[in-house]
């Protein structure tokens, strides 16, 4: 399989070129950088599985075939932690699920890794706080969570849209632009199948495609 989306995602590489991917909407940049809605948008290819037979996970490729970021979990289909790596294994961003006795499901993402066996070592805090909405709490159904700097904050940064069981999200800035959208990925050539395991990632320039990734990891937690 992972050998079949690299084909296609190299078959593809020149048409994406030709045909820009862009964002539902494209005004102006967002997130950290100062991407324009005519910039190329980096589009991503998401396997929902791991590359490692023994554990489960994602693999993420390029529209060139190359592996760009990994996720091997060995703690069961809903573990405390997962930490995204880039190509080489090294760790990048950590999303963890919080106790709450509340109503609210909340997590946080650290830069690095956390948890008893970590090989490297994560930021001291947090840096960005997760909420998942629970709609009998909103009058929004399509909001699926909230995404802070902070803990304490009031206003969001981010907020996501959409439904994920469908691979079908947007991920909406403080402006109402759109920096990211999970797809679905079309069958390319011989009436490939591939189902709602296989699904596109495309991230605005100037957005972190990094975690655009951790935020699809947020929402498998969440909705999976």
């Amino acid at each position: 399989m992972f050998f079949l989306l690299k084909s296609l995602s190299r078959s593809v590489h020149d048409e994406e070129h030709q045909h820009q991917p862009e964002l539902s909407e494209t005004q102006g940049g967002s997130g950290g950088g100062t991407g324009t809605g005519g910039d190329i948008c980096t589009s991503l290819t998401v396997w929902r599985k791991s590359l490692l037979v023994s554990c489960s996970g994602f693999t993420v490729i390029d529209c060139t075939g190359n592996l760009v970021y990994r996720v091997d979990n060995y703690m069961g289909k809903r573990p405390k932690e997962v930490t995204l790596m880039d190509a080489k294994g090294t760790s990048i961003l950590t999303v963890k699920r919080c106790k709450n006795l509340g109503l609210t499901h909340n997590w946080v993402i650290y830069r690095g890794e956390v948890g008893d066996y970590c090989t490297s070592v994560a930021s001291e805090k947090p840096i960005f706080y997760a909420r998942k909405c629970i709609h009998i709490l909103h009058t929004n159904p399509n909001v699926l969570a909230y995404v802070y700097r902070r803990s304490s904050d009031k206003r969001h940064a981010y907020t996501i849209e959409g439904s994920y069981s469908n691979r079908s999200c947007k991920v909406v800035d403080e402006k109402k632009r759109v920096v990211a959208e999970i797809k679905r990925k079309a069958a390319m050539s011989g009436g490939v199948s591939f189902g709602l395991d296989v699904f596109m990632l495309i991230v605005k320039a100037g957005f972190d495609p990094a975690f655009a990734m951790a935020l699809v990891l947020l929402l498998d937690q969440m909705f999976s």
